[in-house]
C-alpha cells in the first residue's frame, strides 16, 4: 500500500509553521537573563546582598558572571574569592578549594591574596576541626589530620608573608589550635599502640610528638609514654633519659611517680 504524500506534506508544513511562531514569541525559552544589562557594580552589589541573606547558590552564579564580565580587573579577582566563600558556606568545600588554588596560582600579587590564603586555611580548618568548638561527641584529635595540616600551611603562609594582614591574628590563633590538635592526635595514636603492647610503635609516635610539637601540652604525656614504652622494652638508658627530660620540664607532672622512674599515677589513666 502506498501513502499519498499530498496528505502528509500539508500537516508537516502546518506543524513547522506553528513551531516557528511559538519560538518567535519566546515561549520556547527560559526567559531573558535579567543581569544582561546590569553593570559590574550592580552585579557585585546584588551578589553581596544574596550572600548576606544566605542565598549562596544565586550569589555564586552572580559572582561567576561578574568574574567573566569584568575579566582582567581587580573586581573580577574579588568576585573569584567571593565565589569561593559562598561555595564554602554552601558546603561545596572541594569546589571552594579548587577555586582558591587556581586564584592563588594565577594572582600571587593580588590585593586579595591574603584573604584567599586565610579562606583556604579556613575551609580545611572547618572541614576537619570545627570552629574552635566541639561540634560532635567525637574527639576532634582522633580524626584524620591531613586537612588540618593543609590548613596550618595556608595560615602559616599568610602569617609569614602578610603579617600586617587583618586576617593574620586570627590565623595565628588557629595555627596554635591546629598544632595542639596534631600533637594530641599523635599522643592518641601512641597511647593506642601502648595499650595493645606495640611498645616500639608507641615510643616512636610519642618521640615524634616531642620532636615536632615541643610547645604543645601533649608533650608531657608523650614523654611519659616514652618512659613507659622503653621500660616495657627493657631499654633502661632510653627510659631514664626520657624520665629526666619529663622531670626537668614538668616537675609537678601528675605522671611522675615517687620512684626514680615515672610510674602510673593511681588516679590517672585507669585504662592503662
Amino acid at each position: 500500500m502506498k501513502f499519498k504524500h499530498s496528505v502528509v506534506r500539508p500537516v508537516g508544513l502546518v506543524l513547522s509553521a506553528l513551531l516557528a511562531a511559538w519560538l518567535a514569541t519566546g515561549c520556547g525559552t527560559t526567559g531573558k537573563d535579567e543581569t544582561s544589562a546590569w553593570s559590574a557594580d550592580k552585579l557585585y552589589a546584588e551578589a553581596k546582598e544574596e550572600t548576606a541573606n544566605g542565598g549562596y547558590e544565586r550569589a555564586g552564579k552572580l559572582f561567576e558572571r561578574l568574574e567573566g564580565r569584568a575579566a582582567g580587573t581587580l573586581l573580577a579577582q574579588q568576585a573569584q574569592v567571593e565565589r569561593a566563600y559562598v561555595l564554602y558556606k554552601s558546603g561545596e568545600k572541594a569546589q571552594a578549594l579548587s577555586v582558591l588554588e587556581r586564584f592563588i596560582k594565577l594572582h600571587p600579587t593580588s590585593p586579595a591574596i591574603d584573604y584567599a590564603l586565610y579562606l583556604q586555611g579556613l575551609v580545611n580548618f572547618n572541614d576537619n576541626l570545627g570552629i574552635l568548638g566541639n561540634l560532635s561527641r567525637q574527639d576532634l584529635a582522633e580524626r584524620d589530620q591531613q586537612a588540618s595540616r593543609d590548613s596550618y600551611q595556608s595560615f602559616k603562609q599568610l602569617v609569614d608573608q602578610y603579617p600586617q594582614s587583618r586576617y593574620a591574628e586570627d590565623a595565628q590563633v588557629r595555627m596554635n589550635y591546629i598544632v595542639n590538635s596534631l600533637a594530641a592526635y599523635e599522643v592518641h595514636v601512641a597511647r593506642y599502640y601502648f595499650r595493645r603492647g606495640a611498645y616500639v610503635a608507641a615510643a616512636n609516635r610519642a618521640q615524634q610528638t616531642v620532636q615536632e610539637f615541643q610547645q604543645s601540652p601533649s608533650t608531657e604525656e608523650a614523654l611519659f609514654l616514652m618512659v613507659r614504652s622503653y621500660d616495657r622494652l627493657g631499654l633502661a638508658d632510653l627510659r631514664d633519659d626520657a624520665d629526666r627530660v619529663l622531670r626537668k620540664n614538668y616537675p609537678n607532672s601528675p605522671f611522675l611517680g615517687a620512684q626514680g622512674v615515672s610510674a602510673k599515677p593511681r588516679s590517672w589513666w585507669q585504662f592503662w
